[in-house]
């Protein structure tokens, strides 16, 4: 599985820096930033220490939108206090979803938001999953450079596992899956009640390769009994 990590507009060359580096620790190589050239900058080299050739590698997006474009499965860190979702993966939690997943889905992405503000909300309904660094209430936050690393180091054992080859097709199943829910909440006119979406829109991201298939399955069939139903 292809596992890329995402910085949105991170603002100090010195945290990109910092994060490049906890990444080439770990094992990791492929970063992605989102509206921001920090990375270009000297600082940034200066503390990546060694882990330059992910700076020189690392892409530029004009948005998330356009960086998740031609990932599989996101899971995007956040605060609990600035995110509507109820439900957050704790980091142990993220790779024992990404281990499952790793059998059947080509690539995957960990985004993290800005040093000040985070993700918005419009982001973080990108994502297919959310998690967040349980901490003591008393020193609530950790800077880029420290979140990168607690990722990093929880993840690295999946780049040790050898995973079978995904179908290509499978790949794509829960982008189907989301896709076809969308369309039967417009369909039964429920979109209105935004505490049962955003619950399906969570919920959906935890599922694995044979929830997907069966929820597929049940899917075709409501959508073969309503057409039924349409009238004459």
């Amino acid at each position: 599985m292809r596992f890329s990590l995402i910085l949105v507009s991170p603002a100090r060359p010195e945290n990109v820096g910092a994060a490049a580096r906890a990444m080439k620790t770990m094992g990791f190589d492929e970063l992605r930033i989102v509206n921001s050239q920090a990375h270009q900058d000297p600082a940034a080299r200066r503390v990546a220490h060694g882990a330059n050739d992910i700076l020189e590698k690392a892409t530029h997006w004009p948005s998330l939108a356009a960086a998740l474009a031609d990932i599989d499965f996101s899971v995007a860190t956040t605060a609990r206090s600035r995110a509507k979702f109820r439900y957050y993966a704790t980091p142990q939690q993220v790779e024992s979803q990404l281990a499952e997943k790793q059998q059947w889905i080509g690539s995957a992405a960990l985004i993290f938001g800005r040093e000040d503000t985070g993700l918005t909300n419009d982001e973080l309904e990108l994502a297919d999953l959310l998690t967040g660094i349980p901490m003591a209430a008393d020193y609530p936050s950790l800077n880029l450079g420290q979140a990168v690393m607690v990722y990093c180091y929880q993840l690295s054992a999946l780049r040790q596992v050898s995973a079978a080859q995904a179908d290509a097709a499978d790949g794509r199943q829960l982008h189907a899956l989301r896709q076809r829910v969308d369309l039967l909440i417009e369909h039964l006119a429920v979109g209105d009640d935004h505490k049962l979406v955003d619950w399906l829109d969570q919920r959906l991201g935890l599922l694995q390769q044979r929830d997907t298939a069966m929820l597929h399955r049940l899917l075709h069939d409501i959508e073969k009994k309503l057409i039924d139903k349409k009238p004459e």
